[in-house]
């Protein structure tokens, strides 16, 4: 069969099974971790999307944050820092990104993983997050063993057991390690970039009761760059969210203020996104959205803006009925 190069979200034969926009781009099943994991782990996702075709699947990945990631039954190829990696039933480690990662996908999208918090990768696996930025890794490169962690999918599982599956076993993995919670610094960061990602790092420093310096040693640690690059992400990332159609309409208008005119705006989505907005509106990239709405997702949760139960404003419909991931 001829493989054709298409957008993600043109293609009728992938049928979302765990959400979608209005306009019908697959979304994920993604919440908050248990308690007892949310020192670590940030967010739990599961993305079902079957095809019956092999066309290949454009698209980009940027994101803000370590993820670990398995993908079944499909083929995944990156273009990473590192070149080009292929990717297919096994579990990876994703660094945070400094600009997009152009990504194709051949098939369906049977994808879990976990969002790490800042620094939590050092903090389970001893290796620094800013040392995997624009990178993915086989889950090995950790110590970590990839069959116990991929060979929890299970085409009968629903997608939340398949979620509390991952859980267990990252309760044993942070049980075994012994690990310490990543430093609260970063975390404050994370959130003030969530919050507010045109403040003053000086004065975000100085409430912290640290040196400058500091807080840039520790950030480009945890996030693999710059306090200001932390910044200058979190505002092109949102304003991404609503471009796609995943975020807080409310907070629409404050998006773009952000910014101190159209050019500055251009320039600083073009550096991440690789194409200005208005290209990136032309040319939906349904496999980046499917990231930036489980990032959204919990930014507004974390910022008290969205109930973690609450059908969010971009969803046609809830979440559909727990079934079986491997079902068509």
């Amino acid at each position: 069969m001829t493989k054709v190069s298409t957008p993600i979200e043109s293609i009728p034969a992938l049928q979302p099974m765990t959400g979608a926009t209005r306009d019908g781009v697959p979304l994920s099943l993604n919440r908050a971790p248990a308690t007892d994991l949310d020192p670590w782990i940030a967010r739990m996702m599961v993305a079902i999307a079957p095809s019956r075709d092999e066309v290949v699947r454009d698209g980009l990945l940027c994101n803000d944050a370590g993820y670990v990631r398995t993908a079944i039954g499909a083929d995944w190829t990156a273009e990473t820092a590192d070149g080009q990696v292929e990717l297919r039933d096994e579990s990876f480690l994703c660094g945070q990104h400094s600009k997009a990662m152009p990504l194709t996908l051949t098939g369906g999208i049977i994808v879990s993983g976990f969002m790490l918090r800042p620094g939590a990768i050092r903090a389970l696996w001893g290796v620094e997050d800013g040392s995997l930025i624009d990178r993915i890794k086989p889950i090995s490169v950790v110590g970590v063993e990839d069959q116990p962690l991929t060979g929890l999918y299970d085409p009968e599982m629903t997608p939340e057991e398949w979620l509390k599956a991952i859980e267990d076993w990252l309760r044993v993995a942070i049980s075994n390690g012994h690990c310490r919670p990543p430093e609260q610094l970063s975390e404050d960061f994370e959130l003030a970039a969530f919050a507010d990602p045109n403040q003053s790092i000086t004065e975000f420093a100085e409430a912290h009761d640290i040196a400058t310096r500091t807080l840039q040693r520790t950030v480009k640690r945890d996030f693999g760059i710059s306090p200001k690059q932390v910044f200058r992400r979190a505002r092109t990332l949102d304003l991404a969210a609503r471009l796609a159609g995943v975020a807080d309409e409310d907070e629409g208008e404050d998006i773009y203020l952000r910014y101190f005119d159209q050019s500055h705006q251009i320039r600083e989505f073009t550096s991440f996104l690789g194409m200005t907005p208005k290209q990136f509106l032309r040319d939906r990239q349904g496999l980046l959205t499917l990231s930036l709405e489980v990032r959204q997702a919990r930014r507004l949760e974390l910022l008290n803006r969205l109930a973690p139960n609450a059908i969010r404003p971009w969803m046609s419909e809830p979440f559909v009925p727990p079934i079986a991931a491997g079902q068509a």
